[in-house]
């Protein structure tokens, strides 16, 4: 059974930092939790922890309210870093370990497994304020993982690696995946939702405006997108926008990308270029990218809002 999140609300005094939120994770998947900042991701990971308690909706695992559960269900990475700095990392990789009751030989043995992976085996016995923020980083999620933990949730875990860090840190979420553990992760990294995730929740202002497969997410859009370059450039091609239905939406050196309606056949963008003798060096079908789609639900929430507050005060001058 999955992991739902039903209609929690949190308040913090007058600021409401969930509202009514929901959201569902298949177990053995990895979940991207998208937002800007302050959106309410944070919380929302918060609550499931049971680190905070929601006001209202509940928290299930398994068909088990989130309060039941023994701590060791969960792995949690925070954005910010909770490691004792004077510690050597062996040292501190055992004692949190410890806590959840791992037994100081099968710590040694996953510590040993994971500073190999992360190409770091020589950081053992260093003082963790010895290390950079990046190979900080890897150890604070070494020390998320190492009792096993049936959900990992993190905090924007990519935060502060180089590419090379990243890569490991990719590779070692699909090897948990494989493993038959659910993942969850939010993050500004859009192509990193795209390239890791199955599904996802787009958060806004504490409310989740979308959630749900990311295939479905996409197609619920409606439209596809279409890029298309003739004779090894985008220009040239002001013909496009008297098909109907079809808008340029972005016009770059060397293609142009089009919006197409999702009930539209795309090939007849195709068709129309090659009977106007166009020799047409690129064509790709695809669905809308999650900035895409980030960028419109969120972005249009708020100009909506703000073209409320323009006409909310218009109206307030025009009493006075």
């Amino acid at each position: 059974m999955a992991l739902i999140v039903d209609a929690i609300t949190k308040r913090f005094g007058d600021l409401v930092a969930l509202d009514e939120a929901s959201f569902t994770v298949e177990p053995g998947r990895i979940f991207g939790l998208l937002g800007a900042n302050g959106a309410g991701k944070t919380t929302s990971m918060r609550i499931v922890l049971d680190i905070l308690r929601a006001d209202s909706g509940s928290v299930t695992w398994r068909g088990v309210e989130n309060t039941e559960l023994p701590r060791r269900t969960w792995g949690y990475l925070p954005e910010e870093r909770g490691l004792y700095p004077r510690m050597k990392v062996g040292e501190q990789l055992r004692f949190l370990s410890a806590l959840y009751g791992v037994s100081d030989a099968d710590a040694r043995a996953g510590i040993e497994d994971w500073l190999e992976r992360f190409r770091v085996p020589d950081y053992l016995d260093r003082r963790v304020e010895e290390l950079s923020k990046g190979n900080q980083q890897k150890i604070q999620f070494i020390a998320s993982i190492l009792h096993d933990p049936d959900v990992l949730i993190m905090d924007e875990p990519f935060s502060g690696l180089d590419p090379v860090n990243v890569r490991l840190l990719k590779e070692a979420f699909l090897a948990m995946r494989d493993r038959g553990k659910t993942l969850i992760f939010s993050t500004h990294q859009m192509e990193t939702v795209e390239e890791l995730c199955e599904s996802i929740a787009i958060v806004d202002r504490g409310r989740v405006i979308v959630s749900g497969p990311l295939r479905e997410v996409k197609r619920s859009m409606g439209r596809q997108v279409v890029r298309l370059a003739t004779d090894g450039n985008g220009r040239g091609v002001d013909w496009l926008s008297e098909l109907p239905g079809v808008t340029v939406t972005t016009r770059r050196e060397d293609y142009v990308e089009l919006g197409v309606p999702a009930d539209q056949d795309p090939d007849s963008i195709l068709r129309t270029a090659l009977g106007r003798g166009e020799r047409v060096t690129r064509f790709e079908i695809s669905d809308p990218s999650l900035e895409e789609i980030f960028v419109e639900h969120v972005g249009r929430r708020a100009v909506s809002e703000e073209e409320e507050h323009l006409a909310s005060s218009r109206r307030t001058g025009s009493q006075r």
